[in-house]
Formats: C-alpha cells, structure tokens, sequence
C-alpha cells in the first residue's frame, strides 16, 4: 500500500469519527452540519498536501537513484585507464546481476502486485513486458552483451549501441520511478538490482565505442550522455500523474522485462560456458543475488 492511500484512509477515519462519534447516525443542527463542512475541507487540504510532499519524496529518490544509475556509465573508464582484464569481473557481476533481477520480481515486485490485482490480470501483462523488451531489442538491435569485444566477437557500430542503450536506459528509469510511487522500499530494491545489472552491462558498452574507433573521452561521455536517458524516463509517471491504482498495471510490465533481460541475455552467457568451475562460480554468484535480494525484505 502506497504513502498516500495509508494517508487518505486514516484522513477518512477520523472525518467518519467527527461525523459519527458513537457510531450511530445523529441529528445535526445547521450549525454543527457547517462545522463538519469546514472540518471535512480542512481533511481534504490535508490529503492534497501529504499527496504532494509523498509524490516530491518519491520524485527526488527517483531522480537521485537515476543519476546514481547513469553515474555507473563512468565506470568503463576506470577499466580503460587501469588497464584491467573485466572478462572475469564481468562474468561474476553478470551471475549476480541475474540473480538480483530474478529476486526483485519474484521477492518484491511480485508480492506487492499481487496485494493489488488478481492473477488473470498479471499474467497477461507479465508476458506483455517480455514481449515489449524483446520488440525493442529486436528493432533497435539492442543488445546486452557482457563480453568483452574482440576480433571473435563482433558488435553492432557504436551509434546503433548508444541508441540502443538510451532506449533501455529509459526503461530503467521508467521502472524506479514507477516503483518508487508504488513504494519506498520497492523502490530501492528495484534500483539496487538494476545497479547491479548496468555496472557489467556499462564495462561491455564502453568497451563497443572504444572497438568501434571512438577516442576514450568520447566514448565516456557519449555513454554517460546515453545513460542520462534514465532521468528521462524516472521522469515519465510523475509527469503523467499516473495515480496508485494505474500503477499496479506497469509493475507487471516491469517485471517481464527483468525476466526476459535475465533470461534471454544473462542465463545464455551462463549456459554458454563449458568449463564446470566456472558454472559453479556463475551458481553461486547467481545464488548470492537471489539472496541479498530475499534479505532485503526483513529491512522493509
């Protein structure tokens, strides 16, 4: 239940209490039918301005998770400089990352929808989201690639990468802004599994631009440029005033995407290895996102 519908039912009981204190229907005079008048207007001015201290609430943590998210697309440029191998550092965040997105919908995502709608109703958008993020990643040839480029593994020109990574930057930003409506603590653990998502996914892309003959400084900022595409879409429900019983029907949405990006793009590269060390590594990394994501919900 969000902020502002808690707020609005313990406005009602209390204008229900001023009505009815004894809890049976009473006479009233003109005068104390004007008093409660003045009393339900003054409850109402109440409601309006808990509505938009919790809307500017949501509106400032979705801004700052956004810009944290779009900050990781500076990360690559740590790699570059350093001169670090990330095949191995993105092939553990890669398992992890799957996990944690796995665990956000089933551990948080889920069970908030479900308090709010029923089944026949989720099902339907759930596969409306994996359908949506497989259209877009097959139009815009967008792709999630966690391996590092080389001469055995090509990628598509940088321009195609940088459009397609605004588009799903976007539909980051569009789902911490929708979670964070919802709630505060869906919101932070649908941020907290896309950090985890974008750190390998930002190393690979930086990695596309600098193969594909970009200078490192402008394969830096035409990435964090792309990654700002994020605020844009945090920017999206608050501007549209979508209203807390629209927002059950983007949830599920949101949680298809995570679950075709998990499924598609991250389990495949896990199923992919044919070293047994290394699957176990990618189970256990896998595991351990699932895990921190399960143990979120006793902080909410």
């Amino acid at each position: 239940m969000g902020e502002f519908e808690r707020s609005e039912r313990r406005a009602q009981r209390e204008l229900a209490q001023q009505k009815f204190p004894s809890g049976n229907l009473l006479l009233r005079n003109p005068t104390s039918s004007a008093a409660n008048e003045v009393s339900e207007a003054k409850i109402k001015q109440i409601i309006v301005v808990i509505f938009m201290i919790s809307m500017i609430h949501s509106l400032i943590f979705s801004l700052v998770s956004a810009l944290i998210i779009s900050l990781i697309s500076l990360i690559g440029i740590i790699f570059f400089l350093l001169k670090i191998k990330t095949n191995k550092i993105i092939e553990n965040l890669v398992g992890f990352a799957t996990g944690a997105l796995f665990g956000d919908v089933f551990f948080h995502i889920f069970p908030e929808i479900l308090e709010k709608q029923e089944f026949l109703i989720i099902a339907p958008l759930v596969l409306v989201g994996i359908f949506l993020f497989f259209i877009v990643e097959e139009i815009i040839c967008w792709r999630h690639c966690h391996i590092e480029t080389s001469k055995s593994h090509p990628h598509p020109v940088a321009l195609m990468n940088l459009i397609g990574d605004g588009v799903h930057n976007f539909l980051d930003g569009l789902a911490i802004g929708v979670s964070f409506l919802t709630n505060f603590a869906l919101g932070i653990t649908t941020t907290l599994a896309i950090l985890f998502h974008e750190i390998p996914q930002e190393i690979g892309d930086f990695s596309i631009l600098i193969y594909a003959g970009l200078p490192p400084k402008k394969a830096l900022l035409f990435n964090f440029l792309s990654a700002l595409a994020a605020i844009l879409g945090v920017l999206i429900p608050f501007i549209f005033q979508l209203k807390q019983n629209n927002l059950v029907y983007f949830l599920p949405i949101i949680a298809g995407g995570f679950i075709y990006i998990a499924g598609s793009d991250l389990v495949p590269l896990i199923k992919n290895q044919r070293s047994l060390n290394k699957s176990i590594i990618y189970l256990l990394m896998m595991s351990l996102g699932a895990i921190f994501m399960y143990l979120l919900l006793f902080l909410e």
